[in-house]
């Protein structure tokens, strides 16, 4: 499986207040939080981003606390894909949990630029600047996961398989 798509650059410890402020946790409505997605830390975000687009970000992304509503409202803002030098643990399992692929990688892709990530290959292209960066492949439970849209109905799917 591949994306392509554009970059929306973060720095380092971008925790999950900013991704989705606490005044909006009285929601679990998918659609309501992406409204207010980033809006403390890029109040144009909600305006900018596209479905398909790669969100891209240095150290411990997601840091904070362990509200799964965080990557919720990312991966229902249209974003694809998550690539970050580290992630806070709680926060890549919650983006595993819901299907939205999340890679650790060093690397210097800049805002605005379009990348083709390869999940299967472990590789990210950058189109932009001609490199190419290389992550550990998913191991196969971990994309059936994703490509289900979310552990559970990846298990729904597996008690489906098996009945």
């Amino acid at each position: 499986m591949s994306i392509t798509g554009t970059v929306i650059k973060y720095q380092d410890n971008v925790d999950t207040d900013v991704i989705i402020p606490a005044r909006y946790l009285n929601t679990a409505d998918p659609k309501e939080l992406a409204k207010h997605c980033m809006e403390d830390l890029d109040k144009d975000f909600v305006t900018k981003v596209k479905t398909g687009d790669i969100m891209v970000a240095g150290n411990n992304f997601g840091c904070g606390s362990s509200r799964e509503h965080a990557p919720i409202a990312i991966k229902e803002s249209g974003i694809a894909c998550i690539i970050a030098k580290s992630f806070a643990r709680i926060f890549y399992r919650n983006a595993i949990n819901i299907g939205l692929p999340i890679i650790e990688v060093d690397t210097d892709i800049a805002d605005k630029d379009e990348i083709e990530v390869d999940f299967s290959a472990g590789t990210i292209v950058n189109k932009t600047q001609n490199k190419s960066y290389e992550f550990k492949p998913f191991p196969p439970f971990l994309q059936n996961i994703i490509s289900a849209g979310g552990l559970l109905n990846s298990l729904k799917e597996e008690g489906a398989t098996n009945a």
